[in-house]
């Protein structure tokens, strides 16, 4: 079995392995003029995460939003995706990189453990203390692999990261390269035609560790807005639901009826308005589409293991609770409310049923 059909068969494939063959076909008849390391034209990667005649679309965002990721990471700044948690801004990143670059896996997940060295580059320190400073002891990181080999490295919630740790990245975006101290010889490391960066950010991280002006300067920021089409929402989680219930060899996913009351009832828990218009309490916490996506998984594998059926809307119920009310009280009461009054207001058996099952939240 290749490493290539092992990563297949894995929990969560990277997009170059999942789309391995539109990338391919793209590639074959790609006419455009292609940028410096990249392995696709401008034009063709807008077809592979936007979507063509025989492209399936990966992503829900405007057109123009592409253009500019995609004119940002040909140039020599930095690219910033900034946004509410659940809007898709690491996949987008996940398909630009691998669009670009052939490989999305070169990832730095930033938190308040991530150190200067792995960012930059660390020690074998069996190597290190028989050999002393070699380039056989350095293990690279993959900001040092991509600024080598000419490729995208994502970086992941970098305002989770100290500001110290954030601002080690000045030099590199500035001078495009990356010092090695240590090593007397060949101790700089140039960046490889292609190299560039692809950072993201939660709005609701802000003031937790906030960027320096000097690191702010060296990207552009571009925010990913929530979905705002009903009709594109829902028929993102229905493809994401089939996507993930394939790989799970479940034949059966959730009826239209009831993706309706979830996408429904996430929509208007997170913006507080119905399709009307009409004003309604918003959440605290963020209903994303993402999150709608996981609760729909959830409702497909409760029906289809616990009772053989493909999930239903008292389903939805059970799921809220844990998906939309995380660390505030009255979230949970807010939810309660809404299916209580407007819920019950809704015409077809699936909103009676997903009101008649208002009892299953938890006090």
């Amino acid at each position: 079995m290749t490493d290539r059909t092992l990563a297949l068969k894995s929990q969560r494939p990277p997009a170059e392995l999942l789309y391995a063959d539109e990338l391919a076909q793209l590639a074959k008849h790609d006419s455009g003029p292609v940028p410096p390391g990249w392995r696709l034209s401008m034009k063709a990667v807008m077809r592979f995460i936007g979507g063509a005649p025989d492209i399936r679309r990966k992503i829900v965002c405007a057109p123009s939003l592409l253009e500019r990721a995609m004119v940002t990471l040909a140039s020599n700044r930095a690219l910033l995706l900034v946004g509410e948690p659940g809007t898709a801004k690491s996949l987008l990143s996940e398909l630009l990189a691998a669009a670009i670059s052939g490989t999305s896996t070169l990832t730095i997940q930033g938190s308040a453990a991530t150190t200067e060295d792995q960012i930059k580059y660390g020690w074998n320190y069996a190597l290190l203390l028989n050999d002393g400073p070699s380039p056989r002891a350095l293990v690279p990181s993959p900001l040092y692999r991509a600024l080598r080999d000419g490729r995208i490295v994502r970086f992941e919630e970098i305002t989770r990261c100290p500001p110290e740790v954030q601002d080690g990245l000045l030099s590199i975006l500035s001078e495009r390269l990356l010092m090695v101290p240590e090593l007397a010889d060949d101790n700089a490391v140039f960046a490889a035609p292609g190299f560039n960066l692809i950072a993201t950010a939660n709005t609701r991280d802000r003031g937790v560790n906030e960027m320096s002006a000097a690191l702010k300067r060296r990207f552009a920021f571009e925010t990913v807005f929530p979905i705002a089409d009903y009709d594109e929402e829902l028929a993102l989680v229905r493809s994401e639901l089939a996507r993930l219930l394939a790989q799970d060899q479940i034949a059966v996913q959730p009826s239209d009826d009831v993706l309706e009351v979830l996408v429904t009832t996430f929509r208007e828990l997170r913006t507080g308005l119905d399709k009307d218009g009409n004003a309604g309490e918003r959440l605290s916490t963020v209903v994303s589409t993402a999150e709608a996506v996981s609760v729909a998984h959830a409702v497909a594998l409760r029906g289809h293991y616990l009772r053989g059926d493909a999930g239903r809307p008292a389903d939805i119920v059970e799921a809220l609770a844990g998906a939309a009310a995380k660390d505030n009280a009255d979230d949970l009461k807010k939810i309660r409310r809404y299916i209580e009054q407007r819920a019950s207001r809704r015409k077809g058996e699936h909103w009676q049923a997903f009101h008649a099952a208002r009892h299953l939240l938890p006090e």
